[in-house]
């Protein structure tokens, strides 16, 4: 069985998913417009884990997700820091938590994203940029970078295009270009495969040895021709495999990846190997 990490998923639960997906009229539109509203499924923490060990799924990354919409001016997707840290006890071998950034608390919020990792474990920081209105090289940010590289973990940025009714421009990659060179010893990882901007992605990736890319978002029979090539060729070891749970399932694209033909050697490090490395966890 292929042994896998997902990067990034989002809260599971049956609040979380009811929170965030359904009763959330804003974010259910956005899924019923995909033709996601009527897959999305809930788990109780056992239950999920149990769904990954029978998949191969070997840990996985809840965030903590601070989307701000633009619509409302308030958080659209908002999963709590003690929400994701229960998750993460109730199954400390197989769930770890990445801290949702929210830019508008300021140095408050740095502090409780040191915090998080110091004392709750945390792996990561997680950002989505396009609501708060400013690109990921913005000033505004740097103080969460700096502390991520202080504490020696990645932080990973959700890029490329959103579904949700806010600017996409802030979500180009080439936004990471500077980040990368200001702060050298903090791993970042661009997700989404960075689309509609995909090469761009992949030209910042093959430049930089602390940006990597991540898949979520979307399912690998619609990636680009020029993605799958970075996966199994020159970008093997820049690549990492992730869902976004709940939009899209995790059997659904681990059945579609086997059907990519990747090689041995580039589907492990993709699934797993890739981010063991990079998130500390080899």
């Amino acid at each position: 069985m292929t042994r896998a990490i997902d990067i990034l998923c989002n809260d599971f639960t049956p609040n979380g998913i009811r929170k965030n997906y359904i009763e959330n009229e804003e974010e259910h539109s956005r899924f019923e417009q995909v033709g996601r509203a009527q897959r999305v499924q809930s788990f109780e923490v056992s239950e999920f884990k149990n769904r990954m060990g029978k998949l191969g799924v070997e840990k996985v990354f809840v965030a903590a997700i601070k989307t701000w919409s633009v619509q409302s001016q308030a958080l659209l997707e908002h999963t709590t820091t003690k929400e994701v840290i229960d998750i993460t006890k109730a199954a400390p071998d197989c769930i770890y938590g990445l801290y949702g950034i929210n830019v508008h608390r300021g140095m408050k919020d740095v502090s409780e994203l040191e915090q998080a990792v110091r004392e709750n474990g945390f792996i990561g920081a997680h950002l989505h940029p396009h609501g708060y209105g400013y690109p990921p090289d913005h000033a505004y940010y740097f103080p969460f970078y700096a502390k991520c590289q202080e504490l020696g973990v990645p932080v990973i940025v959700s890029m490329g295009h959103t579904l949700d009714l806010m600017p996409i421009e802030p979500g180009r990659p080439i936004h990471l270009d500077k980040v990368a060179l200001y702060f050298q010893d903090l791993n970042i990882v661009c997700t989404h495969t960075g689309w509609p901007w995909v090469e761009e992605a992949i030209a910042l990736a093959w430049k930089h040895p602390n940006v990597f890319l991540g898949t979520s978002a979307y399912t690998p029979k619609i990636w680009k021709p020029e993605m799958v090539k970075f996966i199994n060729t020159f970008g093997s070891d820049k690549c990492m495999w992730g869902t976004d749970f709940p939009l899209i399932d995790h059997q659904e694209s681990l059945e579609q990846i086997e059907a990519l033909n990747l090689s041995e050697s580039s589907m492990d490090k993709f699934l797993y190997s890739n981010a063991a490395r990079v998130f500390g966890l080899d």
